[in-house]
């Protein structure tokens, strides 16, 4: 909003033409949505224990260190949400489509989130909406937002997949495309929502990906650098690094009250909408393979509760004491500062080996 308003009269105030650069809105949203989360995130938090009493409900079968954490407020990641939307319009060119299905996603999960949670705390138990309601509503809002990027794209890119490591290589989908994509996004906020389960645990790798994504969306919205590093240049999507942008600063505001121990838990209001915000990204960009080895940490622990449950329907036995994949490492001993640092480490190298696909080809 501030680029439609202000770049116009670039000409009569030179400092305006700043605006012009991605570069600079980026920094903008992220700085402006850091410093939204300093100034709601304590009045959130009270406003979420005056709803919540209790608080979230604490799994009895998992570890018991997480008993003392019964009585923290969820749904943080409401913080999260206003966050990012409101530095998000502020920063960006909201003529763009691509800015505004991401959006779309990220509000559509949020509010299945948010009615998760809810009936969670009124409930008053861990089960919240019915699996096969909240995969209903994640499929449509993903339709909705899949139908309008194949409404804006533009042919070839918008019905195929890019393979990394390999230039100018596509894989043509058609109409299969469609189910593609909505597989990608409510698969990746899935993904995210498993790896929620320790204070500040998804909330750091969240946001790495959203930084290395936000490096993808300028480059692939960039003709030069995209034709340098011999990647499908995707017109427009550039203004999705502000989006990034702001998720970073939004997710830095988020972890200052979810570091150890936990002012407020993100919940899937959080999680469901970031996960499906970074798998919307990746669609748009034409990245979604590189979203599994940048966002590799959450297929790991997504693999290791499907691996969990086919082994015990299969065999009756378990692979791991207990899954997701954090919980195997805490019944094993770890301390959860332990886990949740070793996790960010893995979090980064994964980053790295993803971005590396940019110049490997």
């Amino acid at each position: 909003m501030l680029f439609n308003l202000l770049f116009p009269l670039a000409d009569d105030f030179q400092l305006f033409n700043l605006f012009r650069y991605i570069t600079f809105r980026t920094g903008g949203a992220m700085l402006t949505a850091l410093i939204i989360s300093f100034l709601i995130g304590p009045g959130v938090i009270r406003w979420l224990k005056s709803m919540q009493g209790a608080g979230q409900p604490i799994r009895t079968d998992g570890p018991e260190t997480h008993l003392k954490k019964k009585g923290t407020p969820t749904m943080g990641g409401l913080m999260i949400m206003i966050s990012v939307l409101i530095s998000t319009v502020l920063w960006v060119d909201v003529t763009n489509a691509y800015t505004w299905i991401v959006l779309l996603v990220t509000v559509g999960f949020g509010l299945v989130g948010f009615g998760d949670d809810f009936l969670k705390l009124t409930k008053r138990n861990t089960k919240g909406l019915s699996g096969r309601g909240k995969m209903v509503a994640m499929i449509a809002v993903a339709g909705v937002a899949t139908a309008w990027y194949l409404h804006v794209a533009q042919s070839p890119l918008d019905t195929s997949v890019a393979v990394p490591f390999l230039k100018d290589v596509l894989i043509p989908l058609g109409f299969l495309f469609g189910p593609w994509a909505v597989f990608i996004i409510v698969g990746s906020s899935h993904s995210v929502n498993l790896t929620d389960g320790l204070d500040g645990l998804a909330i750091v790798p969240i946001m790495i990906a959203a930084a290395s994504f936000g490096l993808i969306a300028y480059l692939s919205g960039n003709a030069v650098f995209a034709n340098y590093l011999q990647i499908h240049h995707v017109p427009g999507t550039g203004e999705l690094a502000v989006f990034c942008g702001a998720l970073v600063g939004a997710g830095l505001g988020f972890l200052w009250f979810n570091a150890p121990p936990a002012m407020v838990f993100m919940g899937d209001t959080g999680s469901l909408a970031m996960g499906g915000a970074l798998g919307t990204v990746a669609v748009i960009t034409k990245h979604e393979l590189v979203l599994a080895i940048i966002g590799g940490l959450f297929v790991l622990e997504t693999v290791s509760v499907i691996v969990q449950v086919a082994s015990f329907k299969m065999t009756g036995k378990r692979v791991f004491r207990m899954a997701p994949l954090h919980h195997h490492f805490e019944k094993k001993g770890w301390s959860e500062p332990t886990v949740v640092i070793r996790f960010w480490i893995i979090a980064v190298i994964l980053a790295l080996a993803g971005l590396s696909t940019l110049k490997l080809r």
